[in-house]
């Protein structure tokens, strides 16, 4: 009986820290490393040509700026089919944080940025390989000239197209159908494909924080 008690809550145990690891995905601002006892996990389903996604970023990145260490987050790419160069413009994401992870989201606010250049038309007349190519050209401008080969030979490194499908099918089996897509701590947002403005992710994330938490995140604020 003790002994299957002491099975039963291996398996608990188990299954717990199974379902608190995030197997896929860019964390913002930390060293890799997620307490999910201490911050409030956000997970966020981008697209780097997607209008949405782009909007989305800037009230995020605030909200995370005003909360600090209490809100983590995870990004994953989530390249929409409809959206040329969705999958090329995500791929150069995951090449990138295998070659120097403080690059990624300096990338991925580039591509938002310059989104004109890749979105739907912009390469309408360019082969698959001439796209690659200049989406080579774009990412090592951004970490440096100096990468531009590494860059490039991770476009040929079948691990680095499989990382950018498995972050897509991540999205597919947690019910993610459009971009931007969020959830906190497991759970789905409302209103997915669509952005959220600073309002609402502080809306969202207040009631999550102690009010201890909260006097003491306004304090600090105050004096940034």
């Amino acid at each position: 009986m003790v002994k299957s008690i002491v099975f039963l809550n291996f398996i608990l145990i188990f299954i717990i820290f199974v379902n608190s690891q995030i197997p896929d995905g860019f964390l913002y601002g930390g060293d890799g490393i997620i307490d999910i006892t201490k911050s409030i996990v956000i997970e966020a389903f981008l697209d780097p040509v997607c209008p949405d996604s782009r909007d989305s970023w800037p009230p995020l990145k605030k909200a995370l700026h005003h909360y600090g260490s209490h809100v983590s987050l995870v990004v994953h790419t989530f390249p929409l089919p409809y959206h040329d160069n969705a999958f090329t413009t995500s791929r150069a994401l995951h090449i990138v944080n295998k070659l120097n992870s403080s690059a990624t989201f300096r990338l991925l606010e580039a591509f938002f940025d310059q989104q004109d250049k890749f979105y739907n038309q912009a390469t309408f007349n360019l082969s698959k390989a001439s796209v690659v190519d200049e989406v080579a050209k774009f990412t090592s401008n951004e970490i440096g000239n100096s990468n531009y080969a590494a860059v490039k030979a991770g476009f040929t490194d079948p691990k680095t197209d499989r990382a950018t499908r498995i972050s897509f099918k991540y999205g597919c089996v947690k019910g993610v159908y459009g971009a931007p897509f969020f959830f906190i701590n497991g759970f789905p947002l409302p209103d997915g494909g669509s952005p959220l403005d600073y309002k609402t992710w502080r809306d969202v994330l207040d009631p999550l924080i102690s009010p201890e938490e909260q006097l003491r995140t306004e304090n600090l604020n105050f004096f940034l």
